[in-house]
């Protein structure tokens, strides 16, 4: 079964204070639903390793933007530390986009993508994705799209025709700021 992974990660523990906005944007760049959870308190700070390179992706202070894009089979995150500044981008290639009791969600197929602001790019569980297949938790079709998407959302990555990332700054800034915005709620 693939794991639905909704926008207000409701169910996350580490992060003990929140505030979480959305909206539905239809332009000419992007039609969508787009989240904001500002992360006020967690647990404990988060980290990943990209070779060299460690990278705090959770900590208090920090935002997540996410991009829930209308009939495509990505979702994008851009992660925001606590001064502003993008710590990573993260795609995830999915099967679908919904939204359930207007909160949307994807429906993960494995493989991810993260960008860093340095430019280097990462293929994220590639072995995921090969064990779903062995294990018929997804068939030769869901795995062939999964492989479709990313080496697509790669190539425009690298010939830097992938719009959101130079939006997610501007969007992030129409979220934060607006405080009109619908679908807020704290905890």
């Amino acid at each position: 079964m693939l794991k639905r992974k909704y926008g207000d990660r409701a169910g996350w523990k580490r992060v003990l204070n929140r505030e979480f906005r959305q909206i539905f944007l239809d332009s000419d760049e992007f039609t969508g639903s787009i989240t904001l959870l500002q992360i006020r308190k967690v647990t404990e700070p988060s980290f990943v390793q990209y070779g060299d390179t460690r990278v705090c992706i959770v900590d208090d202070g920090y935002c997540w933007l996410q991009h829930f894009p209308k009939d495509q089979h990505y979702s994008l995150t851009t992660m925001f530390n606590a001064k502003g500044e993008i710590v990573q981008w993260y795609i995830d290639i999915c099967k679908e986009i919904g939204i359930e009791n207007d909160r949307p969600w994807m429906d993960d197929l494995f493989l991810d993508i993260v960008v860093l602001p340095s430019g280097e790019i990462f293929l994220k569980d590639e072995d995921e994705l090969e064990e779903a297949l062995e294990n018929g938790i997804l068939d030769k079709d869901l795995y062939q799209l999964a492989w479709k998407e990313a080496d697509h959302m790669e190539d425009l990555i690298r010939s830097e025709q992938f719009p959101l990332l130079k939006l997610s700054k501007e969007h992030m800034k129409m979220l934060y700021n607006d405080r009109t915005l619908g679908g807020g709620s704290s905890k």
